[in-house]
């Protein structure tokens, strides 16, 4: 998805910098940490002034899940680094950068929006979708100094999961929930903070699923509405 001979030094830079945090023996996300190791993560970056090749990027993405029937599933995610800026930003400077990429890239999508996900972020079954594809999108970056496992570097970053690879990892699962509760574990080690109050698992009516993709680097609750806009 990156042509080597063309990136930006500050790509380079930012990825060592990923590399160096997910690859720690102590961070917390044994999924990122694995992909990260068996190879099974995917790159890409954004410029402040072209965006153009992200929605065929992340749909190239998506085909990596046309498998055969029967075959593998590989748990892939997708990390789209974004050019730092000149000067460290805030949080809302950030959540506000990350929401107008989503909403460029739901823009730009030709395809139909998943029959199975309601269009209303206020919906708890709501998932970002691109190209009929349902994701969980978070964000990460520098300007957070208490929740540390969100910073990977100086660039904004925009992890998609596939909502896919959390087949057997469902919210209500026996897996699902050892898994959440491993991780969230080590997260609070980690940051030096308890969960945060809209940390929950997909399908929970109580919590609404977009105030996940960009938390706090605090311990309160996200509110107002989703920046998001169906374009519908």
């Amino acid at each position: 998805m990156v042509d080597p001979e063309v990136v930006p030094q500050w790509v380079i830079e930012e990825y060592k910098k990923f590399h160096e945090v997910v690859t720690d023996k102590t961070f917390p996300c044994y999924f990122g940490m694995t992909g990260e190791k068996k190879g099974e993560l995917r790159y890409s970056y954004i410029s402040h002034d072209d965006w153009e090749h992200l929605p065929d990027t992340l749909e190239e993405f998506n085909s990596l899940f046309d498998i055969p029937e029967g075959e593998r599933l590989i748990r892939h995610g997708f990390f789209l680094f974004v050019e730092p800026e000149k000067e460290e930003k805030d949080i809302p400077y950030y959540r506000d950068y990350f929401w107008n990429i989503l909403q460029f890239l739901h823009d730009k999508d030709e395809k139909p929006w998943p029959e199975d996900y309601p269009e209303d972020p206020d919906h708890h079954l709501w998932a970002f979708s691109f190209a009929e594809e349902p994701y969980f999108v978070f964000g990460n970056t520098p300007a957070y100094k208490q929740r540390k496992t969100r910073d990977l570097g100086n660039s904004l970053v925009l992890g998609f999961q596939p909502r896919r690879i959390f087949e057997g990892l469902e919210g209500t699962s026996r897996g699902g929930i050892m898994s959440r509760e491993k991780v969230r574990e080590r997260v609070e080690k980690w940051d030096g903070l308890p969960k945060h109050p809209n940390i929950s698992h997909y399908g929970d009516p109580e919590h609404r699923e977009w105030k996940q993709y960009f938390i706090g680097d605090d311990i309160k609750p996200i509110e107002g509405k989703c920046p998001f806009h169906h374009k519908a």
